[in-house]
């Protein structure tokens, strides 16, 4: 289907050590000022955080051959290395076998929201995973899926009235979708809200996890978010994410979105059918629809893309790698899904046991690279207070996006060939740039060009 911590994550530690000076000095009182643990103090790490964050996608089933919490958890400090900071697990509740699909059925056809899939391990493994990315400063998002349950929920045996039902009184699933496998929830019943509320509750109060993506969100009443939302910031100043691109779901429930058109337009540009005129005027879009502090997802990749629409090198070709760049430079949150980061190659299949065989190849020292610039560069700030937005004049302007980044003084540009034919191209900056990927020096002037191999791309550094 298409379908963090907020915690004190790190604690300042003061240690000295040493031998005792050989003449008396002054002692002078030194004030200790100790982490400020509020629910003020926790919602401005947790706004500090987004500004400069990495997102990962977890798919515990098809990470390792054991698909288990504990062989993902092992690996946790690997994606502190690649400037992770919100780790994205997709759902592990048990799943329902009534009308399930494939031998291992769906994620998203759940039959308890408040236990964990025996097939991944206990919840004692995944507390395990837990306080490994805790220590790791990754906050944990556990995927929620608000809009149905499995055939094999509880609800359905005690509470039918929880469920939309068609003009016969049967329970049906999601009308216009081909979810069979799922029983639609009915959001007019107010006690089915309440539940939902509270089961929660109970990941974040229990098991301390730092918020929620939600599964097709723009299908689930955005005031229930509101009510949900609010109800959840009272334990902790929690992050959510929508898998939905609407406006008003940002308003007050979520702190991001999913930003789908801007994908579709990167797939379309990949396969010569649009060009860098229809990225300036998605750039225009998003100016429009949203408010400055709303937070949209970059990818080129996730679950469902890889899954039912084709890998990287299907959809993008030899363009994948000018795209990847790209997600982490242009305004927003860039997504890392599992495998991706091993130059995965392959549709993981959905309803079956698959593996990700975990090579590095190229696009772990890159996402790497790009992980460590995303996280320490104020520029590419993406936040609540995002770095500014700039688009360079190209000579060449349908064919090459070039752009500016400036924060704090800072600056980051990017200049890319989007496109499959060579680019000789001046750009409308002048300045001397390090190259942050080869570490050497550009001098740009106008009106001097630049030549650009095939979907060759720079970004730039003072």
């Amino acid at each position: 289907m298409k379908k963090i911590i907020v915690s004190a994550l790190t604690t300042a530690f003061l240690i000295s050590c040493g031998q005792a000076p050989k003449e008396k000095k002054e002692e002078k009182e030194v004030a200790v000022v100790a982490p400020d643990t509020t629910t003020k103090g926790l919602a401005a790490v947790r706004d500090a955080m987004m500004e400069n964050a990495v997102i990962y996608e977890a798919n515990i089933r098809q990470y390792s051959e054991e698909g288990s919490f504990n062989a993902f958890t092992k690996d946790i400090p690997k994606l502190k290395q690649l400037g992770v900071k919100i780790l994205w697990v997709m759902p592990i509740y048990p799943i329902s076998t009534t009308k399930s699909k494939g031998s291992l059925g769906s994620y998203y056809a759940i039959s308890d929201y408040t236990k964990v899939n025996p097939e991944f391990g206990t919840i004692e493994d995944f507390r395990k995973l837990v306080k490994t990315a805790h220590d790791n400063d990754i906050y944990v998002v556990l995927d929620w899926v608000a809009n149905h349950t499995g055939w094999d929920h509880t609800w359905l045996k005690e509470h039918p009235e929880f469920y939309t039902k068609n003009d016969k009184g049967e329970i049906t699933h999601t009308v216009d979708t081909d979810w069979t496998d799922v029983a639609d929830l009915n959001y007019e019943n107010q006690e089915m809200r309440k539940q939902m509320i509270q089961d929660m509750l109970y990941w974040v109060k229990e098991e301390g996890v730092d918020g929620f993506r939600c599964d097709v969100a723009g299908m689930v009443p955005v005031d229930f978010w509101d009510t949900a939302t609010a109800t959840l910031r009272k334990e902790k100043p929690i992050f959510m994410l929508a898998e939905a691109w609407e406006p008003a779901l940002m308003e007050n429930s979520f702190d991001m979105g999913y930003a789908w058109d801007t994908h579709h337009v990167m797939n379309d540009i990949a396969q010569g059918k649009k060009t860098v005129k229809d990225w300036d005027a998605r750039m225009a879009q998003i100016d429009t629809l949203y408010a400055k502090d709303d937070i949209l997802m970059n990818f080129t990749s996730n679950h469902d893309e890889n899954s039912w629409n084709g890998t990287v090198t299907e959809r993008m070709g030899e363009s994948g790698e000018l795209f990847a760049a790209l997600s982490y430079t242009m305004p927003g949150m860039p997504l890392i899904y599992s495998g991706q980061e091993y130059d995965m190659n392959k549709r993981l299949l959905f309803f079956e046991k698959d593996t990700i065989i975990k090579n590095k190849g190229k696009y772990f020292p890159l996402y790497e690279k790009l992980g460590k610039l995303k996280n320490g560069n104020h520029a590419l700030h993406g936040g609540k207070d995002a770095a500014s937005y700039k688009r360079l004049k190209t000579s060449k302007d349908a064919q090459v996006l070039a752009f500016l980044r400036e924060k704090h003084g800072n600056e980051v540009i990017f200049i890319g060939n989007m496109s499959k034919e060579l680019a000789e191209v001046s750009v409308e900056v002048s300045g001397s740039y390090k190259n942050y990927l080869t570490n050497e020096t550009i001098e740009l002037k106008e009106g001097e060009s630049l030549k650009l191999k095939a979907w060759e791309y720079f970004i730039l550094i003072k």
